[in-house]
């Protein structure tokens, strides 16, 4: 039995504590989930790279949501891909929305092979997949279609600035020629997670955007706000 597996089993029948505020027995209380209810924001970095799509988010990405999403991801938490999902996929409502999308095509921005054999699993493919479940339970016609793939090594994205990061993933992601039909001429939105700096997201566009895809925007759960850092500071807009 594999250590992901063994992780899973167990979460499956041990009690846990809310990952948002620690409260005894529940995974995922009310009052943190009210803090992911919406209404989704559309974010900017700023700076903002080159071919950012418009960019939805749920909440920003600090108290509950930030330990829910680091939870999901860096501890398999998989209590959480449901509520943290239903959040993406409201995020993905206001993007389509606002793109006069009716179908979107939900691409998951690319996840580095060394992480998701450290992982045991690849959380934003999750995240998508569970997202466009509660959208096609609205009657939304949501695909989920992972054709990215990171071209070559990348250092890890977590500490790095706004430049760095840019220039750590610059030409570093590309749909396979084999799966270019599965994108080319829709309408797509990319999603993630979080958006920090907009780097993964700008570079996920640019890839489908070469593969013929229309990428009309992007999702995601949170959103990082940092100030006084030099890095970007996100301004939402209802």
């Amino acid at each position: 039995m594999t250590l992901a597996v063994l992780r899973d089993l167990l979460e499956l029948v041990l009690p846990a504590d809310c990952a948002g505020c620690g409260t005894d027995g529940v995974p995922w209380c009310s009052g943190c989930a009210g803090l992911l209810a919406g209404p989704a924001r559309l974010c900017r970095p700023d700076p903002c790279p080159p071919g950012l799509p418009p960019t939805w988010a749920m909440a920003s990405y600090d108290g509950a949501p930030r330990a829910a999403v680091l939870a999901h991801k860096e501890r398999g938490a998989l209590t959480l891909t449901r509520p943290l999902g239903s959040a993406l996929a409201r995020a993905v409502s206001a993007a389509a929305a606002g793109a006069g999308c009716r179908e979107p095509l939900l691409v998951p921005a690319p996840s580095r092979s060394a992480a998701v054999r450290e992982r045991g699993n690849d959380p934003t493919l999750r995240l998508a997949r569970a997202a466009a479940r509660c959208l096609r339970g609205t009657g939304v016609e949501a695909r989920v279609a992972p054709v990215l793939r990171m071209s070559r090594r990348t250092r890890d994205q977590a500490g790095l600035g706004v430049g760095a990061r840019a220039e750590n993933l610059a030409g570093a992601v590309r749909v396979p020629p084999r799966l270019a039909d599965w994108v080319a001429g829709r309408p797509v939105v990319v999603v993630d997670d979080v958006v920090t700096t907009g780097a993964t997201l700008a570079e996920s566009a640019r890839a489908l955007r070469a593969a013929g895809a229309m990428v009309v925007a992007a999702a995601v759960v949170t959103a990082t706000a940092r100030r006084g850092t030099g890095l970007s500071l996100l301004t939402c807009r209802d």
